[in-house]
């Protein structure tokens, strides 16, 4: 038996049997039942690991009560890290065959992550100190990812006539971003101008597939395939706070042994790890992307935001264990703000990407984002009065879960009539 892969025109490429080169052409985005394969899972576990890293140093940062600081570096950490995902994804959304160059591509992609996350500690402690940013292995690793994306667009640009214009203005554009960032590593500027040429090769970044693609045409990404992935990701971060809630309850059992505060953190962490996946899967991503594609931009880069924010809240959770074991650096009510902070910036992307995703304005959506964010202010107030950290993990969990009630017993309704509308 051998596996078929649908390609545009209705051509089909055999798989599964042999890798040997094949051209590199556009798949069909119509392709019925389209899944992520086990290399693109395979791929993915290397975030796990820079995630991981990036929350890791973000939450040592935090303990110190270096606020600024760590929410620079993290930002700067998880742009570096979502944008690298981000453009894998959509690339072998559209073009991915699956042979021997592709798949040592993204070998070599997944090197530049390992060699990323190598050198953010050192980003990290650069940043804090202040002066010359000391990012030189981060560069050097996303320049290793970038080389192998751009081997991948010029081979579509060779197979590929009708994406042709297409994939070399992805080439030149990608090309362009990658001198700005080798220039930005051999400058040595302090930090305050480094930030403001990262703002700006940021910008261009993110302008990039946009430009690429209003030159030469959109290239035949898959919906349904584009928002699985996007959701797998999802997955990964929301490791991080499960991470991040072992972390604190082995802190607590290290520290008091098994009591109230080690099951409050234990269901608490729980609770808001499976709230946040809850809430984030009701958003029908796949179904309105495949009826209006020109809306992947606003979707697609929205999730930069609301994959930062997940894996802040695994920062958060770490820094709470910091306090538990009596090391850190700041008291019970700021590290508490460490987990409600990120949790309120995911409700607003969320509630945000949902609106944006469906072009429509539910007033019942504001009552609902008012509830997801109530339970973060009671948890804050609470452990500033005196509770304990456990208790205000348990009682920020509540935010998504108030979204999650709401959605289940009226908000599915609203959403089957926006989606007949949106879906029209």
């Amino acid at each position: 038996m051998s596996e078929t892969t649908t390609r545009r025109g209705g051509a089909p490429s055999v798989t599964g049997l042999d890798h040997r080169l094949r051209r590199m052409t556009a798949r069909n985005p119509d392709e019925p039942h389209r899944t992520a394969t086990p290399l693109e899972l395979f791929f993915d576990l290397v975030f796990v690991a820079a995630f991981s890293q990036a929350g890791n140093q973000t939450a040592h940062l935090l303990e110190l009560g270096h606020f600024a600081s760590a929410t620079f570096a993290f930002v700067f950490a998880a742009f570096a890290i979502s944008w690298a995902w981000i453009n894998y994804a959509w690339f072998a959304s559209a073009y991915d065959n699956d042979d021997v160059f592709f798949r040592v591509a993204t070998m070599m992609q997944m090197i530049g992550v390992i060699v990323l996350a190598l050198g953010l500690p050192e980003t990290f402690r650069s940043i804090d100190e202040g002066g010359e940013l000391r990012n030189g292995i981060v560069v050097i690793g996303y320049i290793i990812m970038r080389v192998a994306v751009l081997a991948l667009w010029i081979r579509a640009a060779m197979h590929d006539p009708e994406h042709r214009r297409t994939a070399i203005a992805y080439v030149v554009l990608i090309s362009i971003s990658q001198i700005g960032w080798i220039a930005l590593l051999v400058m040595n500027l302090p930090l305050d101008r480094v930030f403001v040429l990262w703002l700006v090769l940021v910008a261009f970044e993110l302008a990039g597939p946009i430009i690429a693609e209003r030159i030469g045409g959109r290239t035949p990404w898959h919906a349904h395939h584009i928002a699985e992935r996007y959701g797998l990701l999802v997955i990964i971060t929301l490791g991080e706070i499960v991470l991040g809630t072992i972390v604190a309850i082995s802190a607590v059992v290290e520290e008091q042994g098994w009591d109230l505060e080690a099951v409050l953190v234990t269901v608490g962490g729980t609770m808001l790890a499976f709230g946040l996946w809850w809430v984030y899967f009701i958003m029908p991503s796949a179904k309105v992307l495949a009826r209006h594609r020109e809306r992947g931009w606003m979707w697609g880069y929205g999730h930069i935001v609301l994959f930062g924010a997940l894996a802040a809240t695994g920062a958060g959770l770490h820094v709470a264990a910091y306090v538990i074991e009596g090391v850190a650096h700041i008291d019970d009510s700021l590290a508490l703000l460490t987990v409600v902070v990120p949790v309120s910036v995911f409700s607003v992307a969320l509630f945000t990407l949902y609106t944006l995703l469906l072009r429509e304005f539910d007033p019942f959506h504001i009552l609902l984002f008012v509830g997801s964010i109530v339970p973060l202010v009671v948890a804050a107030w609470l452990v500033a009065a005196g509770a304990s950290i456990g208790t205000g993990i348990v009682i920020a969990a509540f935010s998504p879960i108030v979204v999650a009630v709401g959605y289940e017993t009226i908000g599915h309704r609203h959403q089957a009539a926006a989606l007949e509308r949106a879906l029209a």
